[in-house]
């Protein structure tokens, strides 16, 4: 009997330490965004929030911000914003580079897609060349050659 009142006295001498640590993770943050803030497709199926000092993006349905290498989220741009673990943010938003969409705007959106299509086309180009110097491409049909046997 003196067991069971013992580990019950340890167990509620634990249980503020464990609430405050709860308290910790689930720390919420403000952004004050507007309710609907403008969005810029930097990505496909991810947008971030025009003209803003922080960058805040959005993919499948969460607004999503990244402080001190941490991700954060809410449904709605005006919520508190909640601590997500690691393994659920999504790769897309992992794979940016931090800074890198910071006060992003149409225009800028705009340049990078036109620089990218330009540079696609140019691989492109020197992809069909490369074929035309080492004989490639000029048959006809489908790889399908007569075989004498």
């Amino acid at each position: 009997m003196k067991r069971l009142i013992a580990l019950t006295a340890l167990v509620l001498s634990l249980a503020p330490l464990a609430a405050r640590a709860q308290a910790s993770v689930n720390m919420n943050i403000q952004l004050g965004l507007p309710v609907a803030p403008p969005l810029v497709v930097v990505q496909p199926g991810v947008q971030v929030v025009e003209n803003y000092d922080e960058e805040v993006f959005y993919t499948g349905g969460w607004y999503w911000v990244r402080r001190d290498g941490r991700w954060w989220r809410a449904r709605q741009p005006r919520a508190s914003f909640v601590y997500v673990e690691p393994r659920r943010v999504p790769p897309t938003l992992v794979r940016i580079p931090p800074g890198q969409y910071r006060h992003w705007n149409k225009e800028q959106a705009k340049a990078e897609r036109r620089e990218w299509k330009e540079r696609r086309k140019e691989e492109r180009r020197e992809w069909k060349e490369e074929r035309r110097e080492h004989g490639e491409g000029h048959g006809h049909g489908h790889g399908h050659g007569h075989h004498d046997d």
